[in-house]
């Protein structure tokens, strides 16, 4: 695949405590891309509304995803490589962050419930709750095929995941 041909954003997408930011900043670390976390993009209100235990509703999601449509949309017009985490779990959602574009691709990290709900009780430091979990499986949508989403699996080392994606971009070991 010529670097033309690489896509401009790949969007880390899975439920909260799938790893996406691990997976992302290791991604990036591998083909030399600048990684952003998508709980960035909150604003402090969303924080203040997941940290309480409650789930954010569409109107909360909208303005983060159009802050991180933004951001994508900078870096395609700047001929930049981006990755960001950011949960995307409905296709309605997906959409906004995508915007019809070919060269954002998704990158689905796939998990069991209860893989992750163990992941979730053991790391610190993070505003998301493990009681959100529920609600968060209760509003995924996973991409369908028509999205051409790069779906990995999450039970394995983080550079065998990493590898996955790659292969999956027919990038292989080469640096973009």
């Amino acid at each position: 695949m010529a670097t033309s041909d690489l896509p401009h954003a790949l969007v880390i997408m899975g439920v909260s405590g799938s790893g996406k930011s691990t997976i992302g900043e290791a991604l990036g670390r591998r083909l030399g891309w600048r990684f952003e976390d998508g709980d960035s993009f909150h604003p402090p209100a969303n924080v203040a509304k997941m940290s309480a235990g409650h789930p954010l509703t569409d109107e909360d999601r909208r303005p983060w995803l159009q802050a991180i449509a933004d951001e994508i949309a900078r870096c395609r017009a700047a001929g930049e490589h981006v990755i960001i985490a950011c949960s995307a779990l409905k296709k309605a959602y997906r959409d906004i962050l995508v915007a019809g574009h070919s060269d954002v691709r998704m990158v689905y990290l796939r998990g069991s419930r209860e893989l992750i709900a163990d992941r979730m009780e053991h790391r610190q430091g993070h505003f998301m709750p493990p009681g959100l979990l529920a609600s968060q499986f209760a509003t995924l949508e996973a991409p369908a095929a028509g999205e051409h989403p790069i779906a990995v699996s999450i039970d394995a080392p983080v550079a065998a995941i990493v590898d996955d994606i790659l292969q999956q971009l027919n990038i292989g070991q080469r640096r973009a």
